[in-house]
């Protein structure tokens, strides 16, 4: 098993600074005056986990990708603790001749198998559904 060190320090009211283990920092502020709310993070970091995997996935199946963008749509519980119930992705697949089969398998692949971020919310009893647009370039 791997370990992974981060740090996160108090700067002023709900804002704080996070060390990334891999050195970088990041602006968090739950009233997302200064910086993104820890439950925007764990958004974006699941969109960017998945989007990773499918550019790469599609990179591999020698599909000509010019452009990926993965827009998250998210449910929140109404009581505390305020976790996410569902989130939707929509990938937006751009590229020249990109296969809606490969498009599909790559997104499955990522939900299924490679996407740690995706594995553990499911895990943790979110709904996650995905969809895509192939637009041609």
């Amino acid at each position: 098993m791997s370990e992974s060190k981060a740090s996160v320090t108090w700067q002023e009211k709900k804002a704080f600074v996070g060390v990334s283990p891999s050195g970088h920092n990041v602006k968090i502020d739950a009233d997302k005056e200064k910086g993104a709310s820890p439950m925007e993070l764990i958004l974006l970091g699941l969109g960017g986990c998945a989007s990773y995997d499918v550019v790469s996935i599609l990179q591999k199946s020698r599909q000509e990708v010019t452009d990926v963008r993965c827009e998250l749509t998210a449910q929140r519980a109404e009581t505390v603790p305020a976790v996410y119930t569902a989130i939707h992705m929509h990938f937006v697949i751009t590229g020249n001749d990109v296969s809606d089969k490969q498009i599909e398998r790559a997104i499955k692949l990522s939900a299924e198998k490679y996407c740690s971020a995706s594995r553990m919310l499911m895990q943790g009893g979110v709904d996650i559904t995905h969809d895509f647009e192939n637009i041609a370039g």
